[in-house]
């Protein structure tokens, strides 16, 4: 029998082993034909006139990516006849694109998934971008994960942090209930998708100077063709007014407030601030305040200029929602809390002695501003 030729086989695994990656076997490598993809997208979020702030937040990302990349950075508006697209075109370009793509036909009047579905993956098959960016909305979360089932490639959902490895799209999310957070990358597969919540990253600055071109594509799709059948526009006159995402300032009751009518507390304070009210997660779910005011990453992610702790431990899962505040201030007992490592004042205490205290040195402060204004 003759012996193999190990010098062969030897080169045969290393090739085999460079296509695979662990134990699942999958390929690490980007085909041939996937490299010819170029270029960062932002879907371009709008409803009933108004372009979702969200859209503008990720063009500044995108914008930092593309400049790692060298390449552009392209909007992408869907709409009907209605629909100002080429005025949001006009804005994104503002705000950091370099071109826009713009679809408009009459079954793209109005939010619905299996049209706006097919026009962005018709767009990515014929245009090829590498990285396409949703908001993590109602309307950005239901068309992100139908687009990337369709296209086949990954979605990383929620992410806080993005950034370039390579070529490759390093999307840093919470995982494990928030308790951890993790960065996925989509090596093999384009384009790469990620989706991010409103307020997670900054507001870019506006540029008036800047200009972009714009391309026209057709959807090539009719009414017959859809299910779903948009019939009216109810809006819902008893919505929550809590407008947490967009507050200057926002005082948190955790769990170390020990009971539900210790949180007045915190409400006095935010009514001598005009301040928003916002909880953790232990607080909503305990009953103590409604789940519409929960920071976190099972809630709201929040950018004021002053946050106050009070009784936050500040564990991972609502540090991703607030830590990108301006100022944060954590009241806590335990002087080793985690929120201590990133707030930029501490108070070690009692926060049901000290928010009182906090309340009457403002109310104090403000009283004497107005009345030398005055």
């Amino acid at each position: 029998m003759a012996e193999p030729d190990k010098p062969a086989m030897a080169a045969a695994a290393a090739a085999g082993a460079a296509k695979t990656a662990g134990r699942s076997g999958r390929s690490t490598e980007l085909p041939e034909h996937l490299k010819v993809y170029k270029g960062v997208w932002v879907f371009i979020e709008h409803d009933r006139g108004q372009v979702h702030s969200v859209s503008w937040e990720l063009m500044g990302e995108a914008r930092k990516l593309a400049d790692k990349l060298g390449v552009e950075v392209s909007g992408v508006l869907l709409g009907g006849p209605a629909d100002k697209l080429e005025d949001y075109a006009k804005e994104a370009c503002v705000y950091g694109a370099d071109h826009c793509y713009i679809m408009r036909d009459p079954v793209l009047q109005g939010y619905r998934n299996e049209p706006y579905t097919k026009g962005l993956t018709d767009l990515v098959n014929q245009h090829q971008p590498e990285i396409m960016l949703l908001g993590a909305t109602t309307m950005g979360r239901d068309l992100a994960g139908s687009v990337a089932t369709t296209l086949g490639t990954g979605l990383t959902a929620d992410c806080t942090e993005l950034n370039i490895d390579g070529r490759a799209l390093a999307a840093t999310r919470p995982t494990f209930g928030g308790s951890l957070l993790c960065t996925i990358m989509t090596l093999a597969y384009r384009p790469q998708m990620a989706t991010m919540r409103p307020r997670t990253a900054p507001m870019p600055r506006r540029d008036e100077s800047r200009t972009g071109g714009i391309t026209t594509m057709a959807l090539g799709m009719i009414e017959t063709d859809i299910v779903t059948k948009l019939l009216e526009f109810i809006p819902d006159a008893n919505r929550n007014t809590i407008n947490l995402a967009y507050a200057d300032i926002i005082v948190t009751a955790g769990k170390g407030l020990k009971n539900a009518d210790n949180c007045k507390l915190v409400w006095d304070l935010a009514r001598v601030l005009g301040a928003e009210v916002g909880a953790t997660r232990a607080v909503t779910q305990a009953g103590w305040m409604d789940a519409e005011r929960q920071v976190g990453q099972t809630g709201k992610t929040v950018r004021p200029k002053l946050y106050i702790a009070a009784g936050v431990s500040g564990a991972i899962q609502h540090r991703v929602g607030m830590e990108a505040s301006d100022v944060i201030v954590a009241i806590n007992t335990d002087p080793n809390a985690p929120i201590f490592d990133f707030a930029h004042h501490g108070i070690v205490g009692n926060a049901m002695q000290v928010l009182p205290v906090l309340t009457e040195a403002f109310r104090s402060f403000l009283d004497k501003r107005i009345r030398k204004v005055a």
